[in-house]
């Protein structure tokens, strides 16, 4: 393990963290959205995260091999993704110029699957994290600052 591995570490969870922040952020703008480029009804986005693996480690030398998964190497973002799983609202507002015409739910809009409510916890989740990322920084950073002060 370097020096600065828990920086690296601590880094990468920051940056995903703040793209998760991002995303959610475009969530909450587009909760109002029936229309899109692609077409139909806005879907929530979210981020999947997995275990960065590029890295090489520091293997404990005392753990026998089957123990010892790796000192961590931190997160990246393998997607964004769609949430198709989740059911659309339907909005009765028949006013709305992409409400239906004609058939048995006419005057409904279909809504976007934003629960602002959701939203809201991911957001503070995300932050909260992003925050334990921030400290661990600056963790680091003092016990760098005391291991030079100890040679004084």
């Amino acid at each position: 393990m370097g020096l600065f591995t828990s920086i690296n570490i601590a880094s990468t969870g920051m940056t995903a963290e703040r793209l998760r922040q991002d995303v959610i952020a475009d969530n909450i703008a587009n909760q109002g959205t029936t229309r899109t480029p692609e077409g139909g009804v806005f879907r929530r986005s979210r981020v999947i995260l997995k275990p960065k693996t590029d890295t090489p480690y520091f293997r404990l030398p005392f753990l026998p091999k089957e123990w010892d998964n790796g000192a961590g190497k931190g997160v990246t973002v393998s997607e964004i993704q769609k949430d198709m799983s989740s059911e659309t609202r339907w909005v009765y507002d028949p006013t709305h110029p992409d409400a239906l015409q004609a058939g048995p739910k006419a005057g409904y809009v279909e809504m976007p699957n934003v629960n602002i409510v959701t939203e809201m916890v991911d957001l503070i989740a995300a932050s909260r994290a992003y925050e334990a990322n921030a400290a661990i920084v600056n963790g680091s950073k003092e016990m760098f600052m005391k291991a030079l002060e100890i040679g004084r």
